[in-house]
């Protein structure tokens, strides 16, 4: 009787020097080709910076509420989920961003979860495949595309249940934005079709110090890409224009990227915006015919084609007429089909 009295009573010690869970998240990882010696960890009321070894290596620990957080390396983000206890490891390969990023560990199924998600959404809703949709099949499509992200939030074995509840709240607005975005893109492209003269930019300011008018590229095709310093798409797409670029030096095209940096994203500067685009094309030794628009969103060029996201792009003629007021990205296929269909 006393050796059993005596076994509970030790039970008892054990259970009463058990550890409290922890109220932090331990996270760390290991990034690829890494953009910056720090990353940033935020949401509207948190943020975080940890920094990152020259391996790409990274640990610390984060004090949070229950939630989605964003991931910044510098250059690109993704969307994370995070709850005191977790212990996530990540892994990462910068030239292959959203492909890449992974997670293993106590509560990385809520963050695979959001990585397949943004995947999955960015197929559904790649804006290249509309281009040649009319209002009815788009109605028809965004109908088959709510059935397919509905079901997409069905299968969420082991995730966060606000993760699922606030998707399925999502959807709808979400999909409202973009058939706003797409019908725009229609009536654009009715309003300046194919072989319409094309609007214009005068004495731009140029990388090398020059002014550049899209009439000094007549004779040959333009291929114009609206970006800024400071737009994550844009920048993602980069590296395809450089690729785009080097396969076609030589043939009868161009390539400007024309920048809409302004004061408002830098700090209430023009001077400053211009700079910081100087330093930027000169950083990433950026190719192509590099310009600065005057005016930034307002400028003649940019209102003209009803520019109010980026990254847009556009593709002109020889003649200066428009083949397109919004051409395919340099990383979609389509762009190389319409390149051999105008035979560039």
């Amino acid at each position: 009787m006393k050796k059993i009295v005596f076994f509970i009573a030790v039970l008892a010690i054990v259970s009463c020097e058990k550890k409290a869970p922890k109220d932090y998240v331990t996270f760390s990882g290991n990034i690829i080709d890494q953009n910056s010696d720090s990353i940033v960890i935020r949401s509207r009321s948190y943020s975080k910076t940890i920094h990152v070894n020259e391996d790409g290596t990274f640990k610390d620990t984060l004090k949070v509420q229950p939630g989605v957080y964003s991931f910044y390396d510098g250059k690109e983000s993704t969307s994370i989920f995070l709850k005191n206890g977790y212990d996530i490891q990540m892994t990462l390969d910068t030239k292959m961003f959203d492909e890449t990023a992974k997670y293993v560990g106590e509560g990385s199924k809520s963050s695979n979860f959001l990585a397949q998600m943004a995947m999955f959404q960015e197929k559904l809703l790649d804006i290249d495949s509309f281009t040649n949709i009319d209002s009815i099949g788009l109605e028809s499509k965004f109908v088959e595309i709510k059935k397919e992200l509905t079901n997409f939030y069905g299968n969420n074995e082991g995730v966060d249940t606000t993760i699922i509840n606030n998707g399925l709240k999502t959807i709808d607005p979400m999909l409202k934005y973009y058939k706003k975005y797409i019908n725009d893109e229609l009536a654009l492209k009715r309003d300046l079709p194919k072989g319409a003269v094309s609007p214009t930019f005068v004495d731009y300011e140029n990388f090398n110090g020059e002014k550049t008018s899209l009439k000094d590229l007549k004779g040959k095709y333009v291929y114009v890409d609206v970006w800024a310093t400071w737009c994550g798409p844009c920048i993602a797409e980069i590296p395809a224009l450089k690729e785009v670029e080097k396969n076609y030096h030589g043939k009868n095209i161009a390539f400007v990227s024309l920048s809409i940096d302004d004061d408002r994203s830098h700090g209430g500067s023009w001077e400053k915006a211009n700079e910081d685009w100087k330093k930027f094309v000169a950083d990433e030794n950026l190719g192509g015919i590099q310009l600065f628009a005057p005016k930034g969103w307002q400028s003649e060029f940019v209102r003209s084609y009803r520019i109010n996201g980026i990254p847009r792009f556009i593709l002109i003629d020889p003649n200066g007429n428009i083949v397109t007021p919004t051409a395919p990205r340099p990383s979609s296929e389509e762009l190389i089909k319409l390149f051999d269909e105008e035979n560039i």
